[in-house]
């Protein structure tokens, strides 16, 4: 079964998000439906977008598991955007959690160490 992915995320102040959005994911965006969506292409077919959509901002929670997490942690504190939270489970996966403007949480996991 083919799997794609839009994850949206609804933010009031499109400026500030899309500023913020390309230090987490390190890069601008792979491209722009309209004047008030941005669309970044996580791997082939997954893609995450924000959209400006006032009033409904604050509410997404997304988490995308990836295999270098700390590497991926270490350049986002390089691009100046610091984590809310650092977790590790009782089967020791790890979840790094980041909080937009909006406060729409983003979270990355990764394997145990």
């Amino acid at each position: 079964m083919a799997v794609d992915l839009f994850a949206g995320i609804p933010v009031n102040d499109y400026a500030a998000a899309l500023a913020w959005y390309e230090r987490l994911l390190g890069s601008p965006p792979m491209f722009f439906p309209n004047d008030s969506e941005a669309v970044w292409e996580l791997a082939e077919h997954r893609y995450v977008y924000i959209e400006h959509r006032p009033g409904r901002a604050g509410h997404a929670l997304h988490t995308v598991f990836v295999d270098d997490l700390d590497t991926r942690v270490a350049g986002i504190s390089d691009r100046g955007v610091e984590p809310r939270s650092r977790e590790t489970y009782a089967n020791g996966v790890r979840k790094v959690t980041y909080l937009d403007p909006d406060g729409n949480e983003i979270g990355l996991g990764g394997p145990p160490l």
